[in-house]
């Protein structure tokens, strides 16, 4: 009978490391969630073009990720052969979307909703318009002061 609970606790105990260890290392082949950047909305602050390439010519995808210490975004900058030019990690400050007091007119119930995200000390505000795999980044001085972010 002992034989057999010090192997449950064994295998328990090898199940839970190996848990803890998938959700550390592992996050990033299950992102929360992916969307792409809207075609007519501008770069985020912190990616830039490599040379010899227009912003028609690259698309960007962002992807939440939920881990244990917190939300994080992955920025994927790719050009028209699905190579990944460019790759940055940012913050996502809070457990959830902000919303305005007031939202603008136009909206479904819940939109806009935007996430404070920040890569190497710069802060963007990424917009969603409304539930669809697609994000905006905002320069609306209005949404940045209600947010209490300044622009940089």
């Amino acid at each position: 009978m002992f034989k057999i609970i010090g192997r449950i606790d064994k295998f328990l105990l090898f199940f839970v490391a190996l848990t803890i260890a998938g959700s550390a290392i592992g996050c990033e082949l299950f992102p929360e969630s992916t969307f792409a950047l809207a075609s007519e909305s501008r770069l985020p602050k912190w990616i830039t073009l490599p040379p010899g390439l227009t912003r028609t010519d690259v698309s960007i995808t962002m992807s939440y990720y939920v881990k244990p210490w917190g939300r994080s975004a992955t920025f994927k900058l790719e050009d028209t052969k699905g190579k990944i030019r460019t790759k940055v990690d940012g913050k996502v400050k809070g457990s959830e979307p902000f919303l305005l007091k007031h939202p603008p007119p136009g909206f479904p119930p819940g939109y806009p909703s935007y996430e404070l995200i920040t890569v190497n000390g710069i802060t963007e505000i990424i917009e969603h318009r409304q539930m669809e795999p697609i994000f905006y980044i905002t320069d609306d001085p209005a949404v940045w002061k209600e947010l209490g972010v300044g622009q940089k």
